[in-house]
């Protein structure tokens, strides 16, 4: 499935919620079922800057795709990244890296996210892309 694929498929899911609490029990839902990072990657090394909470992200290149893990100690911000996950798991670095992840605004997610969790979204995005770059010229 391609990352424009998978950000429709959550756009038609966030679609069936009427209200903000609704979608953010599902981002809560989403966090909880994100595989948990191994425990050697919850160091400062591999924390996500500009997050407000501590959000840990690892990326492993595999037959020219990246593969994703993360946690992080809040609720709300575990959801988004494991929503951010969902949608570049599994891609190329090309792929990843000029992915546009529009399904942010098209949820509404960007327009009810406090300010500092919307600048942590936004270190989640560029940390993501720069294990991308990073890995643009393995293989």
């Amino acid at each position: 499935m391609t990352i424009e694929e998978r950000e429709q498929e959550i756009i038609e899911e966030f679609s069936m919620f009427d209200d903000w609490m609704d979608k953010y029990e599902h981002i809560i839902e989403l966090g909880k079922e994100l595989p948990l990072i191994d425990d050697k990657y919850k160091t400062p090394d591999y924390l996500i800057k500009g997050c407000q909470s501590q959000v840990w992200l690892n990326a492993d290149y595999k037959d020219g795709k990246i593969s994703f893990t993360a946690d992080s100690d809040a609720i709300i911000t575990k959801g988004v990244i494991a929503l951010l996950i969902r949608a570049l798991n599994n891609q190329s670095p090309k792929d990843i890296l000029t992915a546009k992840l529009d399904f942010l605004k098209e949820i509404g997610l960007q327009d009810h996210l406090s300010p500092t969790r919307a600048n942590g979204l936004l270190g989640m995005v560029k940390q993501l892309k720069t294990y991308a770059l990073a890995y643009t010229n393995k293989g």
